[in-house]
């Protein structure tokens, strides 16, 4: 019997259908190449924000401020939920949380969800509450990212496979 896999791909727990979203759901990705890496070990689940301490259900929360999330980071824009409560912190810590999994297993490659004020990796939305969208990278994506991580969406799962492949261990023999 081969030896299991060790996780390769961080990816958000709710595409792999995990009710970890704001709203109790999971948003499942309906992806071949995800289903392949899941059953052969390469997924870490991960939701930074349960991670950094929210709760499930909670308030929809959004970015507050231009730079998204790399100006969290740095403090200069702010996470508020729909009550326009400061969630800062816990994005902060979840993120950071994201970051130090990656590390500990070596990961170099990121699936995350598209618009989340976490997991955005192109889009977020635009802090208004109502449903439009921006440019920009969400606080996980953003850390991940400056780390060198590379983050890709649920849209771009080639281009990820493609990334992957092309990883020094992946050519090894990992599919």
């Amino acid at each position: 019997m081969p030896a299991p896999a060790t996780p390769a791909i961080l990816v958000s727990a709710c595409l792999l259908g995990q009710a970890v979203r704001y709203d109790a759901q999971a948003v499942p990705c309906l992806s071949r190449q995800l289903a392949d890496w899941q059953r052969a070990g390469l997924l870490l689940p991960f939701c930074p924000e349960t991670a950094g301490g929210l709760p499930v259900p909670r308030p929809a929360a959004e970015i507050r401020g231009a730079g998204g999330g790399s100006a969290v980071l740095a403090g200069a824009a702010e996470v508020v939920d729909g009550h326009g409560r400061n969630l800062n912190a816990a994005f902060i810590a979840g993120a950071k949380a994201a970051l130090a999994a990656a590390r500990r297993h070596g990961i170099r490659l990121a699936i995350l969800k598209e618009r989340s004020p976490s997991c955005g990796s192109r889009q977020i939305y635009d802090g208004s509450f109502a449903g439009r969208h921006i440019a920009g990278a969400g606080v996980t994506a953003a850390l991940l990212e400056a780390a060198g991580i590379r983050v890709f969406n649920e849209q771009r799962i080639a281009e990820a496979a493609a990334f992957y492949h092309a990883l020094p261990a992946a050519s090894a023999g990992a599919h």
